[in-house]
């Protein structure tokens, strides 16, 4: 599967879903949402290294039936493999799974004390957002790999984009055991993506991936 430029500011880390829509056309439908979770984090990988141009220490994290893959840049600096720079941080590669609604309250108190005072640091355009959402299976507490600098328009679902970013969270919480991933895109070496894919698994059988930007 090649990686393919959405525009000129983003020359890497785009993938063309294509080849793999083919692919899972002609598998049973019950075998497609399981093939994709096995396959698509070799593409996924290869194309964050591509956008990346330094060391990189990928994790993978399990929590509930997600699993997040994380460059874990801290530990790099620890060991002495590449200088500690402000500029680069730690930050998700993706997180992919099967939406699994959870009952308990979200974890908002782990959530308002991550980094601080979101208007305070970033300004009033910008939420703490989930990769996850916590309606289908997301959660703060011990992944926080999981959250997020996001555009308060499509966290809260007020602009056109963050509409349809809702719909396809609410698609998954109203399916339990549906297919679906978000992956950062990233334009420079910070934890703040420029743009988010989220994409699903119908229970047709249809793999949809959106591309939201984040700038």
């Amino acid at each position: 599967m090649t990686s393919v430029p959405v525009d000129p500011q983003e020359p890497f880390g785009r993938i063309d879903y294509q080849p793999i829509r083919e692919e899972i056309a002609r598998r049973p439908l019950d075998e497609r949402g399981p093939f994709l979770r096995d396959e698509l984090p070799y593409d996924w990988v290869d194309a964050y290294r591509e956008m990346t141009v330094r060391p990189t220490e990928i994790l993978r994290i399990n929590h509930g039936q997600f699993e997040y893959f994380y460059d874990a840049l801290d530990l790099l600096v620890a060991q002495g493999v590449v200088p500690d720079d402000p500029a680069s941080e730690s930050r998700l590669v993706v997180a992919v799974g099967f939406s699994a609604p959870l009952k308990r309250s979200r974890d908002d108190s782990r959530l308002s004390g991550w980094v601080g005072r979101t208007e305070t640091l970033f300004g009033k355009e910008w939420d703490k957002g989930h990769f996850i959402a916590h309606s289908i299976g997301g959660a703060v507490e011990g992944i926080e790999a999981n959250v997020f600098i996001q555009r308060r328009d499509m966290n809260r679902g007020w602009s056109l984009e963050g509409k349809k970013y809702r719909d396809l969270e609410k698609y998954c919480s109203a399916n339990p055991g549906t297919f679906c991933f978000s992956r950062p895109i990233y334009l420079d070496l910070t934890s703040r993506p420029a743009w988010v894919e989220f994409g699903l698994l119908t229970v047709e059988g249809e793999f949809r991936v959106e591309c939201f930007n984040n700038r």
